[in-house]
């Protein structure tokens, strides 16, 4: 059993990296209930959080049916880390999560997410700042290091674990490869490997199918894997890795019919999440991810993103699952 703090996991927990537009509640709601151990926010802007921004205090937002689950926070000052960790905590999630990692330009060119790489110091300063804030655990999610020339993740593990953070999650690629070439999980095995590092170390990058997952759970060495992209339009990628860890087995691909449900499901939680129109308007983005590779779709496609109501999406969504009734994916 793998334990963050006082929350117990499973003997190999798979995670549902934060990803910005996509890790929303709704999203973590299908992924909850098709595997996944444990589940962070999309990011939350310190600076927004501070200022009370509508945008980051939605994000905020959590349920009973998620636990365990966590909200990640980034920004680039110090203090104001501090006091967003305190506002974050009052919503009782069951963890705090730093994000490190980051590499998008108007996050790390501001100082923030895996800007921090190039500051140890500093980001050993907010994590404290974060750390004395709350009374959860604290976790952070970070990279490698900025470029090939600066790989630090080993000090930055050994300093964040003495200052109390109680799990590390590592993508296996520095900020300037951004998420080009193939992730090095042999950095996260020697984080894992290095005797002085007591707490969970998870591995995140590059993981798809069961069989890599597999592959990389026995090559590294790592307490869990956190899964990120791989997840978009495909929540049951959760369940399929489990089976595979235990039986040696692969389920078969979901069905039409499956695929569909899942799609229903996210939609009924985003418009109990968002109201009955921007629930409706918020899950468009999803549509070609869940119904990716069908041949002769764009005719459906456009009628999901214009159909106005949840019974016209309904209706649509059953179409779709009787014209494709004999294909799985």
């Amino acid at each position: 059993m793998v334990k963050i703090g006082n929350i117990e996991l499973s003997e190999f927990p798979l995670l549902l990296a934060p990803m910005e537009d996509v890790s929303d509640p709704p999203f973590r709601a299908v992924c909850k209930e098709n595997g996944a151990d444990l589940m962070y926010t999309e990011f939350v802007s310190s600076e927004g959080l501070i200022r009370d921004a509508a945008k980051s205090v939605q994000k905020l937002d959590i349920f009973e049916y998620e636990r365990p689950v966590g909200i990640q926070l980034f920004g680039s000052d110090v203090e104001t880390m501090g006091s967003c960790a305190e506002i974050a905590s009052r919503v009782n999630p069951d963890l705090i999560d730093i994000n490190y990692g980051c590499p998008v330009k108007n996050v790390a060119c501001r100082g923030a997410g895996a800007a921090l790489l190039q500051d140890v110091p500093k980001m050993v300063k907010m994590t404290e700042s974060v750390i004395k804030s709350t009374h959860l655990p604290v976790t952070v999610k970070t990279r490698l290091g900025w470029d090939d020339n600066t790989k630090n993740i080993q000090e930055v593990a050994e300093r964040l674990q003495d200052i109390g953070i109680k799990a590390l999650s590592i993508h296996g690629r520095t900020r300037v490869q951004m998420y080009k070439g193939a992730a090095d999980w042999s950095l996260i095995a020697k984080v894992k490997e290095n005797p002085r590092i007591t707490i969970p170390i998870f591995g995140n990058g590059d993981v798809d199918t069961p069989e890599k997952a597999l592959e990389y759970k026995n090559t590294y060495g790592v307490d869990g894997i956190m899964i990120g992209r791989a997840t978009i339009g495909n929540p049951w990628i959760f369940n399929e890795i489990k089976h595979y860890l235990k039986t040696g087995e692969k389920l078969p691909p979901p069905t039409m019919e499956q695929r569909v449900d899942v799609c229903r499901r996210h939609l009924e939680f985003s418009i109990r999440w968002k109201g009955p129109v921007a629930g409706v308007f918020e899950m468009r983005r999803h549509y070609t991810n869940y119904f990716k590779g069908l041949e002769h779709f764009k005719p459906y496609r456009m009628r999901l993103v214009e159909a106005p109501t949840f019974d016209e999406l309904d209706s649509i969504l059953k179409e779709i699952s009787n014209d494709y009734s004999e294909m799985v994916c």
